[in-house]
């Protein structure tokens, strides 16, 4: 993490930014409750909160009560969102490429991926 935040992969966004962007575009339509996106990146509620509020000021992500229970939030990628997170995303791909591409065989590669696969899907 060292390396690609020091090449500046993750700029104009810090890399829990990123996370957060990163994880949205994921979903189907591009939204998740606050609760669920919390599930899925690494850091308390409380400061997922704050980070939030601060990406909707500028854009790149619009919050909203979730339709079937008050107290939720939903969390949407914009469309601004969206093109900065591929934006970033393109850079961070061919950071990894350099970093871990040259690094790694094909078979290796190919382990790697299903590991890190099977590892987000875990659900204890």
């Amino acid at each position: 993490m060292r390396r690609f935040e020091g090449g500046g992969d993750f700029a104009p966004l810090r890399p829990r930014e990123y996370d957060v962007l990163f994880t949205l575009s994921l979903a189907g339509d591009h939204s998740l409750r606050l609760r669920d996106l919390n599930e899925q990146v690494f850091m308390s509620q409380p400061s997922l909160s704050r980070m939030v509020e601060r990406l909707e000021v500028r854009g790149l992500v619009s919050r909203a009560p979730a339709p079937d229970d008050a107290r939720g939030l939903v969390v949407t990628l914009t469309p601004a969102g969206l093109a900065l997170q591929r934006q970033v995303g393109r850079q961070h791909v061919r950071s990894i490429a350099r970093y871990v591409g040259g690094a790694l065989d094909e078979d290796e590669l190919r382990m790697l991926t299903e590991l890190t696969a099977k590892l987000r899907a875990y659900r204890p």
